[in-house]
C-alpha cells in the first residue's frame, strides 16, 4: 500500500474511532461467536409499545425473560389508547443514557416509533419486518433499537426477528466508516 493510501486509511480509522467513542455514540455488542457469554449489562433490553403493540410487547418481553435477558418494561400496560411517541421516547432514552443496552418498541406499523427513537442522540432505531432486515440493521447500521409493527407481523415472526437482531454482531470493517458518518451527521445538529 502506498504511503498516501496508508495515511488516508489511518485518517479514516481515526475518524471512525473518534465518532464511535463520542458520548451518545452507539456501542457495539460483542460478537456471539467470540466464545464469551455477553455480560449482564449487555443483556439488558428496554421494551415499550403503544396500545396497538401491547400484546406483542408482552409476548416478546416474556420470551426475552425466558431466554435469560433482563427486561425493563417502559409500558404501556394495557390496551387503553395511548400515544406511541411517549413510549418510543422512553425506550430510546433508556438506551441512550445507558440504562439498557438494547431497545425494542412495538406500535401498529413500527414506522412512527422508529422516527421518534431516532430523534434521541445516540440511538439508531431500525424498523425490521423480516429476519434479513433485522440482521442488516445490526451488521451494517449498528442499530441499538428495534421497532416492529404489530399490525404487520405475528408473534412467531416477531420473536424470530428479535432473536436474529440480538444475535447479529456489528459488522465493523467496511461498515464502520459509514456508521461513523451517521454519527457525524447527528452531531452536526446537536447544540
Amino acid at each position: 500500500m502506498s504511503s498516501h493510501k496508508h495515511s488516508i486509511r489511518a485518517l479514516v480509522e481515526k475518524a471512525v474511532d473518534d465518532a464511535l467513542s463520542r458520548p451518545g455514540a452507539p456501542r457495539s455488542a460483542p460478537a456471539p461467536s467470540s466464545g464469551e457469554a455477553p455480560s449482564a449489562a449487555e443483556r439488558t433490553v428496554a421494551v415499550g409499545a403503544d396500545h396497538g403493540g401491547y400484546r406483542l410487547k408482552e409476548d416478546l418481553a416474556a420470551w426475552l425473560r425466558d431466554e435469560g435477558w433482563s427486561v425493563t418494561d417502559c409500558g404501556t400496560f394495557s390496551e387503553e389508547a395511548c400515544d406511541y411517541p411517549d413510549l418510543a421516547h422512553e425506550v430510546a432514552r433508556r438506551v441512550a443514557e445507558g440504562y439498557c443496552r438494547w431497545g425494542v418498541i412495538v406500535d401498529g406499523a413500527g414506522i412512527g416509533s422508529a422516527m421518534v427513537a431516532n430523534k434521541v442522540p445516540g440511538v439508531r432505531a431500525a424498523l425490521a419486518y423480516d429476519i434479513s432486515s433485522a440482521r442488516n440493521s445490526r451488521e451494517h447500521n449498528h442499530a441499538n433499537v428495534l421497532t416492529l409493527g404489530a399490525a404487520l407481523i405475528g408473534p412467531g415472526l416477531a420473536r424470530q426477528i428479535l432473536q436474529a437482531w440480538l444475535a447479529t454482531p456489528w459488522g465493523e470493517g467496511r461498515h464502520a466508516r459509514r456508521a461513523a458518518k451517521i454519527t457525524d451527521v447527528e452531531g452536526r445538529y446537536q447544540p
